[in-house]
Order: structure tokens, then C-alpha cells, then sequence
């Protein structure tokens, strides 16, 4: 007897197995039929669902169990000057699948205005036993102020490390490798930020050539592991096995895992691109369209199209997948791509948006680790200092201040001032604390860290777009040679200029944040844009590790950890009496910094003192030089001996009472214990 569809529960969204059979619920509030369809070695059987009830499509398919495999059709009107894109000939993938299987194949057959039938190369969704993926984990929560991140591609960073066996080199097994726990640790980072690693397809452009969004800004599957960083690729269970064991290795050395997710668009494109789940389901609910003409989706993400995440359904969505990657996986917090994205409504962005409140309210991820990318390319895309105060935030000012200081570019010292001690003009809001400014000086997008010393142009033709992509006016500069040079001189310079930046970054007040392999001197040999290059490009290069700087970065956030006011909880307050701690800032000839000495863009030298009081007083001062010729510099009285030196230039030994000789293109911290 084949198997019945019953009525069956609008909830919860998916396939879930109870009952002895498979629960099937699905969203859609403009179709007019929704089929199940099942697919077994007889081929394809369809049955109609219930509903809708409140826009919800159910039911309830006796005798089914976990492993079959399924997709949905949806019939209704093909009207897209009204927002609607029904084509029943279109296999649809459950937009909440636990497991995707096959191979996707861009074709003219995913097209959602032409009769051509897909299923027989579509992706499908097969039902997963929710008790085998089920997690008891023990979370890891760092205290806000000592958070140090690391953004890292999980593929790039082990690809190349011959101390990982290499079967499971570039995979979520290797970043949870005794040698990859080994480096964190050393180098004293204790949060990892994994570049997206949910279920993704490469744009057709990308995969006609061979190449693959290598970053993965392109996710279809929102509650599936992505199987190419999986030892076991063609294993669904065992990828999510391994992902999970992966985050409690890292929590059992005390890491915190977050996750970049893409809640902004999904791979179907513009209105011209394909029909494979959340289109064909209810195109004018799943996505924003543009108001004046509703056959034209609107591109707030410059993917081609916009999650419409304001609608009640789409909210649930992504809190549901959001959740499904705390409870059932076991990470600790997200940075949300394109994040504007999420707080638009009708139109422009709210701080107060539904998906906002949501999340607050949430019992689970109210209590998550949540950042921003605060900007699309939609109206009023720009958000920094705006989301609301449980979220942190990437702050570009910060790496565009710290870089043009260094690098020689116009800048004022009030400009560097204010990025240091944590933007407190976009952040001192909402009872926000200095940790919302997640401070970074080179990310997955843009020149690293050894390339913005080493070229003074972008180099991108590899990506196959002319060097037409990526970002032009990137502060950077090549300090006399284009690229690798043998001249000592010059890499003299690059080297102390790449410590000064990398001191700066991990001193300021606020949330650090490094780009993996930029503490090694990784090089993408100038191309600041390789989000489709899977190669030595884009792989961290282990055999040319330079040790001495990782040794350097290491002893920079070992002072971090050690001294409580380069990570200062609170705002620091005018100096008072009354005040504890407190922040004053003199110009070079020890004299208070006046107005008119922050608005000069000629004289680049100046410090800060933070002061402690109390049972056990002490004193740092952060002196920055970005001349290229030292400079006498006069210190406040007092017994000062040398911390740190990013130029390896001063006696740690010697203490300095008033005058000291300031090297070049340095930041020097200084202590006093009164």
C-alpha cells in the first residue's frame, strides 16, 4: 500500500519524523497547490499538501522514514508584474532541508519562464532523524572585554600546513587540529570567525569557467553544513559529525566559534536568474521586489536580489536556521553579512526593525555573540554606530584611520585619537561599551596586511574581471618597489611599518580583529579581492611563515591580556578627581594636546597616558610616530621603562625620566609604576 498523506501539523517547518511518518510543513502564502514530491528508485510520486493555514502548506506521510528523499512543486499564477513566479514544472528545494543531496548543475531548465522539467537535476532535500543530530555541548563565553577575533577561511588556513595529516588538510577536521589549536593558543586569540561555511552554490559566471566562490557569499542550504570543507564531502552525516566535533575541540581550549552568515540573498538571482526553492515558492514574500515595478527584484546586496526579512515567515526563517546553528551545532555567535539587510522594512533601515526585536526576545539567541557588517549597497546602506546595542559592529573607519596614519596619507591626530580609543562618536550611545567597535586593519575583502606595505595597486586579473573588481582607493603603498623586493632597505620599512599598524590594531580600545595569516606575513600578491580563487593565492603559505613576526603579534596581545586598561570595560571619563582611571593626551613636547593640535594634518606625533589609581597605581603611555625621521619626544616626569617598541630599535633595560628619541614609524608603549 503506497504511503497516505494525512493533514498532518503546520509546524514545525522542514521534515521532521514523528509518528512513525514525516511531518512536511512549507511556506507559502500566494500558491494555490503545493505537492510533496518523493523520489525513489521508481521514480517520482507527487501528493498534494494541506492548506494553506495561515500561509502554511502541510502534511503528514505515514510509513515515511529518515533518508527519504524530496522536493516541493508549487502551482499558482506565473505573473511577475505582480511578484509571482509559479512554475509547477520547477523541483524546489525545502528552504529549511537538514540535508541536501546531488550535484548542482547550472542549466536553461532552472529557468522559471520556460516549460523545461529540472527534478531530474535538481538539488533535493532528504529527511534527517533530528536525534542524530542532536548536541550536548558545553558553550565557551569569553568576557566581552578580552575577546580577540580571528577571521579565518576554514580551507585556506590548513591547505598547505604539512604539520596536519593531509587527508584532512583544508578541513573542518584541520581546524580543530592539535597543531591549528597549538598557533591559536600561541598567539592568544579566543574567538575564531569562520568565513561562511553553510551549504553554497558558485554563480553561474564562476562555475561556467571552473572557478568557485571560494569565500561562500552565495548560501542555498541555511541549515546545512557546506560538504567541500568536510574530510567526508559526500557523507551528510559525517560532515555534520565533524563540524560539531571541530567546535567542541575548540571550546574544550577555551575558543568561541562564530559563523559568517548571509540572511541578505540567496543564489536564484535577479529577475532574470533562476527558480530552485525560495522563488517558486512565493517570489513576492521570500524576496523585496521593487515597489514601482514588482517584476524587478530589488539588489540591496549587489547579489541580485534581497531576502525580504522584515516579512513575519522570512523573521521566523532566519531565527529558526540562526538557532538551528547554536542548539544543534553548538557556535556562539554570528557576524551577519550585508547586516543593513536585516533591519530594513518597507523601505529604509530601523534600528527597531522586527527581526531586531526578535532577537532580542529570543531565549537562545538573546544571549549569543552578534555582529554587524553594517552596510549594503540599498538606500541609506551605510549603518555604522547604528544597530542596536546587543549587536558589535565592523568598524571601517578604524581600518582606513589606522592605515592612512601609518602609510603617510592625510590625517589628522584627532582622527587616529578617536578610532584608538574605540569611536566613541559612533558608539558611546545606548548604553554601549567600547567592545561594539570591532577594530581591524585587513579582512577577507581587501589587501592583507603584507600586501597594503607591499603595493600601491591592486592586482586582480586572476579573478578574471579585467582588475575591474575589488576596491580602488584602498590605503596602501609600496614604500619604493611594486611587490616583492630583495632590496633591504625597503622591507626594513615595510616590516616596521606592518608592526606599527599590527600594534595599534591590538592596543586600541575596542574589539580586535585579525585576519588569519596576516600575524605570518601572508601575501595574496596585491589582489584585494580573491573571493573565486581556491589556490596558493588564497591559502595561507605556512612554508614561508615569518616567526619572527607571529613572535612579535604574540608578545602584542600577551600585554593586552596582561594590562587591564589596554582592554578597558567602560569608557574612559575626563580626568577628575574622583576619576579611577582616566586618559590624557600631550602633543611631543609633553604639553596637553590643544584644540588646534588635533586638526594638523603636517605634525604626526603625539600620545596617550592612561592612568590607574588606586591600592596599586600605574601609568602606560602610547606614544605614535608616523614620521619618517625620529623625533625628541618629551615624557611626563616620572620613572618610564620601555614595554614594547614596534620598532625593535629602543633598550627595554634603560629607564627614561623626561626625554626620549622617538624612532620613525613606531609605537612605543611605556609603564610607570608610581
Amino acid at each position: 500500500m503506497p504511503p497516505v498523506v494525512q493533514e498532518g501539523l503546520p509546524f514545525p517547518f522542514g521534515a521532521m519524523v514523528r509518528d512513525g511518518g514525516v511531518n512536511f510543513a512549507v511556506f507559502s502564502e500566494n500558491a494555490e497547490r503545493i505537492e510533496l514530491c518523493v523520489f525513489t528508485e521508481s521514480g517520482e510520486a507527487r501528493y498534494a499538501l494541506h492548506g494553506p493555514l495561515d500561509g502554511v502548506f502541510h502534511g503528514f506521510l505515514l510509513g515515511a522514514t529518515a533518508g527519504l528523499i524530496y522536493g516541493y512543486r508549487a502551482q499558482g499564477a506565473y505573473a511577475p508584474e505582480r511578484g509571482h513566479c509559479f512554475n509547477a514544472n520547477k523541483l524546489l528545494l525545502d528552504p529549511y532541508a537538514r540535508t541536501i543531496v546531488g550535484e548542482h548543475v547550472w542549466s536553461h531548465a532552472h529557468g522559471g519562464d520556460n516549460s523545461d522539467d529540472n527534478s531530474a537535476i535538481a538539488l533535493k532535500a532528504q529527511v534527517c532523524d533530528a536525534t542524530v543530530l542532536a548536541l550536548d555541548h558545553q558553550s565557551v563565553r569569553v568576557k566581552d572585554s578580552e575577546v580577540v577575533l580571528y577571521e579565518v577561511h576554514v580551507k585556506g588556513f590548513s591547505q598547505t600546513n604539512t604539520d596536519i595529516p593531509e587527508a584532512i588538510r583544508g578541513t573542518y577536521a584541520a581546524l580543530a587540529h592539535p597543531t591549528s589549536i597549538a598557533h591559536f593558543k600561541q598567539l592568544g586569540i579566543t574567538t575564531l570567525s569562520l568565513l561562511p561555511v553553510q551549504y553554497r552554490l558558485d554563480e553561474p559566471g564562476l562555475a561556467a569557467r571552473g572557478a568557485t566562490n571560494y569565500w561562500g557569499y552565495n548560501t542555498l542550504g541555511f541549515f546545512c553544513v557546506e560538504p567541500r570543507l568536510s574530510a567526508t564531502p559526500h557523507d551528510t552525516l559525517a560532515t555534520h559529525a565533524e563540524f560539531r566535533a571541530m567546535v567542541d575541540a575548540l571550546h574544550a581550549s577555551g575558543l568561541e566559534v562564530v559563523l559568517d552568515v548571509v540572511y541578505n540573498h540567496t543564489p536564484e538571482g535577479d529577475e532574470r536568474g533562476a527558480t530552485l526553492s525560495f522563488r517558486g515558492l512565493d517570489n513576492a514574500n521570500w524576496y523585496r521586489l521593487d515597489p514601482k515595478d514588482n517584476a524587478r527584484a530589488e539588489n540591496f546586496t549587489g547579489c541580485g536580489n534581497t531576502l525580504k526579512v522584515h516579512h513575519p515567515r522570512v523573521t521566523q526563517f532566519v531565527l529558526d536556521s540562526l538557532r538551528f546553528w547554536v542548539e544543534v551545532m553548538g557556535v556562539d555567535g554570528f557576524r551577519f553579512d550585508l547586516a543593513p539587510v536585516l533591519g530594513r522594512t518597507v523601505r529604509d533601515f530601523d534600528r527597531n526593525a522586527p527581526f531586531f526585536v526578535a532577537l532580542k526576545q529570543d531565549p537562545v539567541l538573546s544571549r549569543i555573540r552578534l555582529i554587524a557588517e553594517p552596510w549594503d549597497i540599498g538606500p541609506s546602506g551605510y549603518q555604522v554606530g547604528n544597530f542596536p546595542s546587543n549587536f558589535w559592529e565592523w568598524n571601517d573607519k578604524f581600518r582606513d584611520s589606522v592605515r592612512r596614519y601609518w602609510l603617510g596619507s592625510e590625517i589628522t591626530r584627532g582622527e587616529l585619537a578617536q578610532r584608538f580609543t574605540a569611536s566613541s562618536d559612533l558608539f558611546h550611545h545606548h548604553q554601549r561599551s567600547p567592545a561594539t567597535s570591532i577594530n581591524y586593519i585587513s579582512v577577507h575583502d581587501g589587501f592583507t596586511l603584507m600586501d597594503m606595505v607591499r603595493y600601491g595597486r591592486k592586482h586582480n586579473l586572476a579573478n578574471g574581471e579585467n582588475n575591474r573588481d575589488g576596491r580602488d582607493d584602498e590605503p596602501c603603498a609600496n614604500f619604493g618597489a611594486e611587490g616583492e623586493t630583495g632590496d633591504p632597505q625597503i622591507n626594513a620599512q615595510r616590516d616596521r611599518v606592518r608592526r606599527a599598524m599590527m600594534m595599534t590594531l591590538l592596543l586600541a580600545q575596542g574589539t580586535p580583529m585579525l585576519c588569519a595569516g596576516d600575524e605570518i606575513g601572508n601575501s595574496q600578491c596585491g589582489n584585494n579581492n580573491p573571493y573565486c580563487l581556491d589556490d596558493e593565492t588564497t591559502w595561507l603559505n605556512w612554508d614561508r611563515a615569518d616567526a619572527a613576526f607571529l613572535e612579535f603579534t604574540s608578545s602584542v596581545l600577551a600585554l593586552r591580556k596582561r594590562e587591564p586598561l589596554l582592554r578597558h570595560s567602560a569608557w574612559f571619563p575626563m580626568c577628575t578627581a574622583d576619576s579611577s582611571v582616566h586618559i590624557d593626551w600631550i602633543a611631543q613636547t609633553g604639553a596637553s594636546m590643544q584644540p588646534s593640535d588635533w586638526q594638523s594634518t603636517h605634525e604626526r606625533a603625539f600620545a596617550c597616558v592612561m592612568t590607574q589609581r588606586g591600592e596599586a597605581p600605574y601609568r602606560l603611555l602610547l606614544a605614535f610616530n608616523s614620521h619618517a625621521e625620529d623625533i625628541a619626544f618629551t615624557l611626563p616626569e616620572a620613572q618610564w621603562h620601555v614595554v614594547i617598541d614596534s620598532s625593535l630599535s629602543l633598550d627595554t633595560t634603560q629607564t627614561i625620566a623626561k626625554q626620549c628619541a622617538m624612532p620613525a614609524r613606531a609605537m612605543v608603549v611605556f609603564r610607570d609604576s608610581q
